[in-house]
């Protein structure tokens, strides 16, 4: 089935050690028997590039690339390799690391700009399909950007106009990335200390396309040559990520869609369905595929597939796409990133509809062997191939666009050319912790707070809190070291948040439903989940939602009883299966404010042994977050432990309390 003229490649990946999910096991193995070429084959004959990798190698001019390998002895005495224009390891690593964090705010402010472009068009009332589902949210973030909710009329006050309150955000947004005075409004959503700590250093953002910008500038040949100025103008830039345009791409995301609530689903290629059209949405951005939800469940397009033979519409996602539709309809995933190919492989995706981010090129070959329909959707995301159609999304015409886009692939139906074989694998899970449903499960509708959360980690109960986000890697055993770090975490008693493919992951092997508590976790946290009926692994949305992790953060430290600020809690980082240039970017904004963040795979780092240092010894003393890197997922998830232990020490909450049944004398006694 694959291209005949097509080099055959040398080794296969053996599907047992390529990944620990059985239908990713399956599905290798079936892509294999029909010439299928995947991500997991191509890992096998394609080796990275070990200078690369250190991070030392420079191409930003057409004199190089200069490749500046660590000698196998490693240093000894003065370093004297340097490029053609004299730049050392230390510039040229941290210039890559910058270019790095450049592309990845630029992927996720962009987000948040299309979200943000949207949000604007429904406050102007120039579309009918997108309106505002939560009021209540858009209430809560005017203030942040300095617009009031409420209007003095003759002395009294007033609620206003609630379209009035949404342009006004809605414009105020659309400012933020190219405000040309003054300062991001969310970034006094941080808590006070770390705000100042920010304006003190000098890094807080002027908009989130200047500091974007701004990296591209000073790492071009023969600009910013002090590692240490470069890596702070890192430091705006992934501000200007997490706490600007991801933060507000999140935010007016649940104020059109809606605030997600957990939501029972299930995950994995196993939720396809044999005799229903499939359809796979794969991307970042849920302005469209909100509305192909819509479509799929409207009676026109449910009869249409009725008369072409179909029993349904099944509809499933990949990468965060899924995560978006998972959090508010309970669409289930159907895989991880390096399942996307996989998905064709069934025979029975009918259409995958892509948009942006961590979309491979090879699609379109996977999908010549298969009746899949692959569409593009974004004007900035085409594919070359002959056999990808277009289909540019246009937020005034959507629901339009969904339905065209729907009939296509019930029309593709009938077309199925080899057997369809669907893994008979899937596992149930609940998703959908935003911060404010965090909130109110802690507490309740009438007394929501963050205090129970910090009083059962002052109390021992649990231990600390875990974010662990990111994507998978296939320089890696896939999901391998997602999972393991994860168990290892909750059986020590840390509670985790995650986003991302890593919350597919999750998913995916049994780690988001509260039974789960019971098996694996530690005696304190099997007793907080049992309590309050939740995972101990919170899937809080996709890779853009890291910000509900900050906002979770800065909830916790506002509750009292461990610290003023982030860098204070008993909290660390992990993005155990790293790829995108969007990680960095999210693990410097969580660095930079105050978080100590470990990555799995490697660090390109290593070629500059002083800039390494800088990062992962010197920040802490700077924001109270470090860097840290360890491809053990054992051994990650100990140096976490170890944090999170130390960070307890330094509150004087090292020892749990002991719990002693309290009489009414008892307590009279300590009230006296």
């Amino acid at each position: 089935m694959a291209d005949e003229k097509k080099t055959k490649a040398v080794k296969l990946a053996n599907p047992l050690t390529a990944s620990i999910d059985p239908a990713t096991q399956q599905m290798i193995k079936r892509a294999q028997e029909l010439s299928v070429d995947t991500v997991f084959d191509r890992a096998e004959n394609m080796k990275p590039c070990n200078i690369g990798l250190q991070g030392t190698c420079c191409k930003n001019c057409a004199m190089g690339p200069c490749r500046l390998p660590l000698p196998k002895g490693g240093i000894e005495g003065e370093d004297d390799r340097k490029g053609l224009c004299g730049a050392t390891p230390n510039t040229i690593a941290a210039r890559n690391f910058a270019r790095m964090v450049a592309g990845g705010a630029a992927a996720h402010s962009d987000h948040g700009r299309g979200v943000a472009e949207v949000f604007l068009s429904v406050a102007r009332k120039e579309t009918e399909d997108y309106v505002i589902k939560d009021y209540h949210k858009l209430i809560s973030i005017a203030p942040h950007f300095d617009v009031a909710t409420t209007v003095e009329v003759d002395g009294e006050t007033l609620d206003r106009d609630l379209d009035e309150i949404a342009l006004e955000v809605a414009e105020k947004a659309m400012a933020e990335w190219g405000r040309t005075e003054g300062e991001p409004y969310y970034m006094k959503r941080a808590p006070e200390q770390l705000y100042n700590r920010w304006k003190e250093m000098g890094v807080l953002p002027r908009n989130v396309d200047r500091e974007i910008v701004d990296i591209m500038h000073r790492t071009h040949m023969g600009v910013d040559q002090d590692y240490k100025n470069i890596v702070k103008q890192c430091t705006r830039a992934a501000l200007a990520d997490g706490w600007v345009g991801s933060m507000i791409g999140t935010d007016l995301q649940d104020v059109m869609f809606g605030t997600p609530n957990p939501i029972q689903s299930e995950v994995n290629l196993g939720v396809m369905k044999k005799d229903h059209v499939n359809i796979i949405v794969h991307g970042h951005e849920p302005i469209l595929s909100e509305m192909i939800v819509a479509a799929t469940q409207s009676k026109e397009m449910i009869d249409y597939a009725a008369e072409k033979g179909a029993k349904g519409i099944q509809l499933g996602g990949i990468c965060c796409t899924a995560n978006e539709l998972l959090q508010r309809h309970g669409i289930p995933p159907a895989g991880t990133f390096l399942q996307q190919e996989l998905a064709i492989v069934t025979g029975a995706c009918d259409a995958m509809v892509v948009d942006v981010q961590c979309i491979f090129q090879n699609l379109a070959n996977v999908a010549k062997c298969f009746h899949t329909k692959l569409i593009t959707t974004h004007p900035i995301a085409r594919m070359e191939q002959n056999n990808v159609i277009h289909i540019e999304f246009d937020e005034h015409h959507a629901m339009d666009d969904a339905k065209r886009i729907v009939k296509m692939a019930i029309d593709n139906f009938e077309n199925r050319e080899v057997d369809v074989i669907i893994p008979p694998i899937k596992e149930n899970q609940v998703a959908g912790f935003s911060v404010e449903s965090i909130e109110y499960h802690l507490g309740g509708s009438f007394r929501g707070t963050y205090y129970t959360l910090n009083d059962n980690i002052i109390n021992g109960r649990i231990r600390g809190i875990a974010g662990v986000v990111g994507c998978n890697n296939a320089r890696t055993k896939h999901n391998n070291d997602h999972i393991e770090i994860i168990k290892e975490l909750i059986k020590n008693d840390v509670i985790v948040l995650t986003t991302g493919c890593s919350a597919i992951a999750a998913g995916m092997h049994g780690l988001l439903t509260p039974e789960s508590a019971a098996v694996l976790c530690g005696p304190g946290l099997a007793e907080v989940c049992e309590t309050v009926g939740i995972p101990p692994v919170l899937h809080m949305g996709s890779c853009v939602d890291n910000s509900r992790i900050l906002l979770a953060a800065t909830e916790v430290a506002k509750a009292g009883g461990l610290g003023k600020e982030i860098k204070d809690l008993p909290v660390a980082g992990s993005a155990p299966e790293w790829m995108s240039e969007k990680a960095i970017s999210i693990g410097h904004y969580f660095v930079t404010s105050g978080v100590y963040t470990v990555f799995g795979c490697h660090m390109p780092v290593e070629g500059a042994p002083v800039f390494k240092d800088y990062l992962y010894k010197d920040l802490e003393g700077i924001y109270g977050g470090m860097w840290d890197c360890e491809a053990d997922p054992i051994a990650h998830a100990q140096k976490m432990i170890a944090h999170i232990d130390k960070k307890r020490q330094e509150l004087g909450i090292d020892k749990a309390r002991e719990r002693v049944l309290m009489d009414m004398a008892a307590r009279q006694a300590i009230e006296g």
